[in-house]
Order: structure tokens, then sequence, then C-alpha cells
């Protein structure tokens, strides 16, 4: 399938949309026979016209696009815009913010806002493999920052020290490989020991800070601590790797997204967390992997903004149910 290697080339060739409707079946229909997404007809009509198929097996939606069936379903947005858009998300090492989208493709912020969440949710991982080997495990707050806000904000807003009015969120990185990320409810022993033991594999072995919560884990786990109050690394024993993707997504959520709500951080957890799972292959490698992840895949406004209660539950990981207020990061 040909498809382009950079922003240039990307813009350029979906443009067209011949392209567009190449790429999009190839990706659909590798044996290149299209089929009814309903009943698997192979006995269709393409009308260009109105850019659809129409199955003649009588079922009540004859008709259906490429979009059918994937996270860009009830779309009115071309795919000319929709792919270029992907493409920007997926290379932009920092995100891409809904307002420079909307100016970029001339859609309205909401919009912009709305379509950038449908292809975060096709950047999910999948995979239920766990982590094994050696494994770096850390937590970081993400939240307010008061000496950004005038006193009068900061008297209303922060009501504690530390961490009472952040977001928690617990990393654990296969050195070398792959990383996992989490909203938590809190770094009590029950909530982190039951997280670590669901992504990760009994026998590794694990690297930590001092906290108390992790005391315990020593007899599943090679249990390793290193003490940051005095050095941040003594051989092999460090939490580095970790801590730098913390540095990574952070940079996003400060430089490139601003305001963020807990209600959607796992879906930002999600976006950073493929493009360093992916840092080894290019930018249309990463793009050709993305969008193999958009079928059979759905997310409405209403699920998204927590218009409908099973929607909400649907899409939500348990830890993040009863995530804090907004927050600026």
């Amino acid at each position: 399938m040909e498809s382009p290697n950079t922003l240039r080339d990307a813009i350029l060739w979906f443009a067209d949309f011949e392209h567009c409707r190449q790429f999009m079946t190839e990706l659909r229909w590798p044996g290149g026979k299209v089929a009814c997404p309903s009943c698997g007809a192979e006995k269709l009509t393409w009308l260009p016209k109105a850019r659809v198929w129409k199955c003649y097996t009588g079922h009540e939606r004859p008709t259906f696009s490429l979009k059918t069936g994937t996270i860009l379903e009830d779309s009115p947005i071309p795919l000319e815009k929709w792919l270029c858009a992907a493409w920007l998300l997926i290379s932009c090492k920092n995100g891409i913010s809904s307002y420079e989208l909307h100016r970029g493709l001339k859609v309205t912020q909401k919009t912009a806002w709305f379509m950038l969440h449908r292809i975060r949710l096709a950047m999910q991982d999948k995979g239920f493999n766990k982590l094994a080997g050696e494994v770096e495990i850390d937590e970081t707050f993400i939240g307010q920052k008061a000496r950004n806000m005038h006193k009068d904000v900061r008297a209303r807003k922060i009501t504690g020290t530390g961490g009472k009015d952040k977001t928690m969120v617990l990393g654990m990185v296969e050195r070398g490989g792959n990383v996992r990320t989490m909203v938590v409810e809190n770094r009590r022993k029950p909530e982190l020991h039951k997280r670590i033991r669901e992504h990760v594999e009994a026998g590794a072995a694990i690297f930590s800070d001092e906290l108390q919560s992790y005391n315990g884990l020593s007899a599943d786990y090679q249990h390793a601590v290193i003490n940051h109050a005095v050095e941040y690394a003594n051989g092999n024993v460090h939490t580095n790797t970790m801590e730098n993707f913390w540095s990574l997504l952070k940079r996003g959520l400060h430089g490139t997204y601003i305001s963020v709500e807990p209600f959607h951080l796992f879906r930002y957890l999600d976006e950073q967390a493929f493009r360093y799972n992916n840092r080894k292959a290019t930018d249309a490698e990463r793009f050709a992997a993305v969008m193999k992840q958009i079928v059979g895949r759905r997310l409405t406004y209403e699920q998204l903004t927590g218009k409908t209660e099973s929607g909400r539950k649907a899409l939500l990981p348990e830890s993040a149910k009863d995530a804090g207020n907004a927050f600026v990061s």
C-alpha cells in the first residue's frame, strides 16, 4: 500500500479523495474484496457522488462508507481532513492542541477536540502481556501549580499540601521495553500492590523509591529500592527511565494541552505511552499502526463528555471514576 512518509507528503497525498479511498480500502479489506460490514456480502455498488457502497441483501442499512464500523463513523468531516489530523497527532512528539488543529484544518475547536480524542482511542494499547525482566515503578502527581495562580484562585483551589488537590498516576516501565501508565485512586499499599500484580510478571526484578506502600513486594518480586534523598542511582538500582517518561508526559501537558480534566487524563496517558512504546518506529510506521486499530472502536460525543452514565462507565478505567476536579497542568 502506497502511503506518505512525511507531513508534507501526507498533506499532498490525502488532499486527493481517491488516495484516501485507496488507503482506507486496503486498510479495511486487505484482500481487495470490499464486504458489507453488516452482512459480509460482496455484491456491492460504489456510489461515487455519495461516497458510499450499496448492499443488495435487503437489510435495514443498505449503504455504508469507509468510516462505517470505525472511530470515524457518523462524522461529517471528510477523510481528507481526518487522515491529516491523525498524522499530526501521531507524529508530533508533544501532541497537538485542539486550537492548533482547528486553525490548521478550518474546523471548530469543539470538533477538533472531539477528533483528537477519537484518534487517541485508536492509540490505546490492546496488549495484555505483563511486563517482565527489569521493571521500574514510580508514581507522580498531575495537577495545578500553586505558584502560577492568583492568590484568590490559590486560596479557593489549593486546600492542602502535597498531592491533595492533584490526580495521581502510577507508571511501570520495562527497561528496553514498554511503559504502562494508569490513573489510581491513591498511593496506599492495597491499591499499588494490586496494580503492580496486574501488570508485572511474578519473579521480575522491580525497582522503586522508598515509598512505604511498596513494602511487601519482595515475596513475589526481586525488589530493590533507591533512596532519592541520598542519590538518584546506585549501580543498576534507579527509576530514571520512568522519571524520563514523566518528563515527556508533563512537557506535553504543560506546553501543549495546558488544561486537562482528570476525567480525560487516561486518554492523554495512552497517547504518550503509545509514542514511547513505538519510539523506534518511523512516523509512517506509527501512523499505519494506529490506523489499523480504528476498526471496531467507537466513541460518541455523549460518551466523551460523560452525558451518558453507561458510556462513562464503559470507557473510564475503574481507577479514574473517582478522579478529582479539573486542573491546569
